[in-house]
Formats: C-alpha cells, sequence, structure tokens
C-alpha cells in the first residue's frame, strides 16, 4: 500500500511532537487530533508546514474520528494517559482512552487502513531480570496501564492490518517533555538536586531514545506488507539496566551526583525485566541511539528548561 496521509491521535504528546516532524520531513501529509490536556505547544513551529494540519479534539470521540479517517491511509494511535501512576489517579480516563478509543478505532476505520500502535513492554510485569523476554513470552501487567494496552495490542492484532510496538522506558529531549520517565528522571535530578534515593536498586528495565521510536514508525509505515499483523518489542538491546546501572551511566556525565540505594521501602513501580529485540532485527531495524548520548543531550535541554511546567504524566 502506498502511504501518503497519516492520521496521529495525541500527536502534540511526548513522542508525537519528535515524530509528527519527522513523518513530515519523509514528504508525508499529516493530521494531527488532539486535546492539548496538558496545554503543549510543542508543534507550534509547523503551522506553516503545507502537509500539515491540527484538529483539536478528543481521540475518544467517534463522531470526530469518523471525520478524520476517511482522510487517512495511515493512522498511529499516540493518544492515551501514559503511566501507571497518571492511570491509577484517573482509571476511567485511562480505560476509555487507552483501550477504548482504540476499540473505536477499530470499528470504524476502513479494512484498506493501516495501524501502527505504540504499547509497552510493561506487559512483561514482574520477570526476574535474567531472562529475556520475547514476543512469546507471557504478558502478565501488574497495571491498569499495562492492562489497557495489552488489551488494546490484542484488539488491534485480532482486527488485522496492523503492527504493534512494545517500547521500552523511552527517553531524550522533546518538546512536550516528561520528567517521569526513569532516565529523564535520573538526570534532572542529578542536574537540578544532585542526589537521587532509589529503591530495588536491582530492579532492570530496557530503554529506546525517543527519536530511535520516530525512525522505526517510518520504518514500519515503509515496510508494512511484510512487518504486519505481527508484535514487536522496540528497545536497545544494550541497554538492558538496573537501576543502579542507569545512575551510574548518569554519574559519568554528572560528577558528584549522589544516588542513595534504600535498603529500607519499595519502588510502587514493581516491573522487573529485560527484553530482546531480535525479531524487529531480524526484519531490519535496529536502534543505535544509546542511553549515554541521552543523558548527555538531557543535560544540555535541562539547561533551558523552565523552573515550572506540566513536564510529567505522574
Amino acid at each position: 500500500m502506498n502511504v501518503k496521509r497519516i492520521l496521529v491521535t495525541g500527536g502534540a504528546g511526548y513522542v508525537g511532537s519528535v515524530m509528527v516532524p519527522v513523518l513530515l520531513d519523509k514528504g508525508y501529509e499529516v493530521t494531527v487530533l488532539d486535546n492539548l490536556m496538558y496545554g503543549q505547544t510543542g508543534l507550534l513551529g509547523l503551522a506553516d508546514r503545507d502537509k500539515f494540519s491540527f484538529v483539536q479534539g478528543d481521540a475518544r470521540d467517534e463522531r470526530r474520528l469518523k471525520e478524520l479517517l476517511p482522510k487517512a491511509d495511515a493512522i498511529i494511535p499516540l493518544a492515551a494517559l501514559v503511566g501507571a501512576p497518571a492511570c491509577d489517579r484517573n482509571p476511567v480516563l485511562g480505560e476509555t482512552l487507552n483501550l477504548g478509543a482504540i476499540r473505536s478505532l477499530v470499528k470504524l476505520r476502513s479494512r484498506r487502513q493501516i495501524i501502527v500502535f505504540p504499547t509497552t513492554n510493561s506487559g512483561y510485569g514482574t520477570k526476574s531480570g535474567d531472562v529475556f523476554c520475547t514476543e512469546e513470552t507471557p504478558l502478565e501487567p501488574i497495571s491498569l496501564y499495562g492492562r489497557t494496552k495489552v488489551q488494546a495490542e490484542a484488539a488491534l492484532l485480532e482486527g488485522g492490518n496492523a503492527i504493534t510496538l512494545r517500547m521500552a522506558t523511552v527517553f531524550g529531549v522533546s518538546a512536550r517533555m516528561r520528567l517521569d520517565l526513569l532516565v529523564n528522571h535520573f538526570v534532572y535530578e542529578a542536574v537540578t538536586r544532585g542526589y537521587i534515593v532509589i529503591y530495588e536498586k536491582h530492579f532492570k528495565r530496557n530503554y529506546i531514545h525517543i527519536r530511535d521510536v520516530a525512525d522505526c514508525f517510518i520504518f514500519c509505515l515503509e515496510n508494512f506488507a511484510r512487518l504486519k499483523d505481527e508484535p514487536y518489542n522496540l528497545g536497545l538491546d544494550e541497554a538492558n539496566y538496573n537501576k543502579e546501572e542507569l545512575a551510574a551511566l548518569v554519574r559519568e556525565q554528572v560528577p558528584g551526583f549522589n544516588a542513595v540505594f534504600s535498603e529500607i521501602g519499595t519502588d510502587p513501580d514493581q516491573r522487573n525485566y529485560i527484553v530482546s529485540n531480535a525479531r524487529l532485527q531480524k526484519a531490519g531495524f535496529t536502534a543505535h541511539r544509546t542511553v549515554q548520548q541521552g543523558i548527555r543531550e538531557l543535560i544540555n535541554a535541562y539547561r533551558m528548561l523552565p523552573k515550572a511546567g506540566p513536564f510529567q504524566n505522574a
């Protein structure tokens, strides 16, 4: 299928603010549907682009979707309440946006339209952190956020003509910045306070740079026919770090950063797993931006970031 026109829901968010300019630079016509719930302005610089249009609205609004879907060859549903804390605070919004809006898309789109969907490798839950999770590993989400994303993935794959990307924990700079993501958070605390208290330092996670995420979506659009109807882990293989290792990487670039590893108390986020991204690599895409590169750019960004702002979902 020759994809020219793309509808991106939630396109003014953390990932979309990086991805949408990349899509435009590749020559796609892009329509963004976003309710701007965080007051973000990261897409203002695109206002003069001929192939860009913005619609302020709710991704759950079926009437709005019926207006926009016929104009799209492909849909990238980024609209979501992201993260376990955010979903726990507002479970109704989490359920209706993360899952209900996806079910609406499956129902309303035509069979010719393709979907590339970002889910999360949070679905792997509380594994040992010793055995690599593959796409065949049973999904055992431990939060409302994880459950809604796993169910949304299942609905899309059952509907067909979709690719789902089980994204690792994203890091890096975006015009709609988030400080609650683990790498972003560690670097922010190092730069602004000089210390952090870390619980359960041995818990492991996989990581992915936000620009590698954008590049992977382009790859999926360009190679959709041979990748479709499968889930893919999207992360950086060499970035399966535990929290102690991550703190050490930050300390290399922020001398004097003091990471205090508490032996008392627990982290509310009990995810602990490492991930294999071999299926996607075999298909032809490999992430390459390192956590060290991300730390360096984050340090620069935090020197320019205002003191106050809606910079997190949690």
